[in-house]
């Protein structure tokens, strides 16, 4: 198949030298290019956060309503941090 792609002329500079160090034609890059691009998106998938809730009653009832401060002071308890 045919196609017209327009593409700016200091890249197609550069295909044109490393097909030309390569021994390749601007087709065949081209086509390598695409293939590398098209193969690593479908490799790639989003990133999904792994379900890890767990049972219990919820907040202890000191840690309820309390800012993010007093949970992490309380979490470390006199540990650091």
């Amino acid at each position: 198949m045919k196609t017209t792609v327009h593409i700016p002329d200091s890249l197609l500079e550069e295909a044109r030298k490393i097909a030309n160090q390569e021994g390749i034609t601007i087709k065949a890059l081209i086509e390598e290019g695409l293939r590398r691009t098209i193969d690593n998106r479908k490799r790639t998938r989003t990133f999904r956060l792994r379900k890890a809730t767990f049972k219990g009653n919820g907040l202890q009832p000191n840690a309820a309503g309390a800012s993010w401060e007093k949970i992490r002071e309380m979490s470390y308890g006199g540990r650091g941090g």
